[in-house]
């Protein structure tokens, strides 16, 4: 339900941010928002791509990204084996409710320490452990299945990027992160009602609603990854410092999770008696 991330639409805005110069650098040709620009002699670069050292680099997003998905990943581990079932309902609902607080804060205030992204990355695998075990527990080999799709989706969705089948233009960018934004905002309104009515509701039941509503879910998170690339693509491109390239694997943490908790979803609801 994390999936209308923030901080994606910050990122771009940061890199259309003006920059300074320095003095004293010979003329050098420098690359912005796609296109080169020739800097004035007797100045240098903007002071975000003054130092190659500390500037985004794909590279640099990767082991990132890498990092933050493998503190999930191991604390999820934890959570499964450590955490008895009967505690697995209380740590689930307290891992969301602080992993969605600090996803807020990190979005809102493009917060780029790395302690807070692991923390957060650690209160995610958390929630994913214990949510991953409770459907475990019911359906088995549920897990496994989920964990195949969402990384097949993650990966198609880099090719379909990579070789610009799919294209991030400004217009889609702006109906994908608005319909994402939209969806969070009804599975909070749904979620608050559940907790009140003690019922799902149509949308987490099972029933035919609730299958084309993942489904929705499914496609929007995908897409959001085409969004994440190109504004981490831009950034890049923008010579933002490096401490950004928290804020793109951030986004690939947020968007990996919403995908996998909506494809366990509804494999599971076609695996009901």
């Amino acid at each position: 339900m994390k999936s209308s991330n923030p901080v994606l639409g910050r990122l771009s805005a940061a890199a259309q941010q003006p920059t300074y110069t320095v003095p004293g650098a010979a003329a050098q040709p420098y690359s912005y928002g796609g296109r080169t620009y020739q800097q004035p002699a007797g100045y240098g670069y903007p002071e975000t791509v003054q130092t190659a050292r500390d500037v985004m680099t794909i590279d640099d997003v990767v082991v990132k990204t890498v990092s933050l998905i493998g503190a999930a990943v191991a604390a999820a581990a934890v959570t499964w084996i450590v955490v008895p079932p009967p505690a697995m309902g209380a740590v689930w609902i307290a891992a969301m409710l602080i992993g969605l607080v600090l996803g807020l804060v990190i979005s809102f205030a493009q917060v780029t320490n790395p302690v807070v992204l692991f923390a957060y990355a650690i209160v995610e695998g958390v929630f994913l452990g214990a949510v991953s075990k409770a459907f475990e527990t019911r359906w088995n080999g549920i897990v496994a299945q989920a964990v195949i799709a969402t990384l097949s989706v993650f990966l198609i969705m880099a090719m379909l990027y990579k070789a610009r089948i799919v294209r991030a233009t400004p217009k889609f960018m702006k109906v994908v992160i608005g319909a994402a934004a939209g969806l969070a905002v009804v599975m909070l309104v749904n979620f608050a009602i559940s907790l009140f009515t003690g019922s799902a509701g149509p949308l987490r039941d099972g029933g035919g609603i609730a299958i084309i509503f993942s489904l929705i879910c499914i496609v929007v998170a995908a897409l959001m990854f085409v969004v994440t690339f190109q504004q981490i693509e831009d950034g890049i491109a923008a010579g933002l410092p490096r401490k950004y390239g928290w804020l793109g694997a951030f986004g690939i943490l947020v968007e990996l999770v919403w995908l996998y908790l909506e494809i366990l979803r509804l494999i599971s609801y076609f695996q009901e008696d």
